[in-house]
């Protein structure tokens, strides 16, 4: 069973940054897709970013946070981070980190089996 544990959440002013880590574990040897996904209250839950654990880290971004957040990972400790720059209101959210050993490269909850609690980011304006 694969775990994941998520933190760096917490308030941060508009124009801020925060850092989200996501500790996750192996469950197969194979490649893997590990993605940051958000949701808000009464809405979809939305990618926001994708890396592929093998292959180099292919990355994918939603369009909305391209250019201002990056998606990393440490293979050696099995940590995805995302680091993200210029926060708006709108960024807020409870991020999610999941993990899916699915083919494909939707950035699409339905394609993730894995998940964290999720961690609060509140941006204030």
């Amino acid at each position: 069973q694969v775990q994941l544990v998520e933190s760096g959440g917490g308030p941060v002013q508009a124009g801020g940054s925060l850092r989200l880590s996501c500790a996750h574990s192996e469950a197969f040897d194979k490649n893997a897709w590990v993605a940051w996904f958000r949701q808000v209250p009464g809405k979809e839950r939305e990618g926001v970013a994708q890396i592929s654990t093998r292959g180099g880290g292919v990355t994918e971004y939603d369009d909305s946070v391209k250019g201002r957040f990056t998606i990393s990972q440490d293979n050696v400790k099995n940590i995805v981070s995302l680091q993200m720059n210029s926060l708006k209101s709108e960024d807020t959210a409870m991020y999610y980190c999941a993990k899916t050993y699915r083919g494909g490269r939707v950035l699409d909850p339905n394609r993730y089996d894995y998940w964290g609690q999720g961690t609060q980011v509140t941006v204030s304006s």
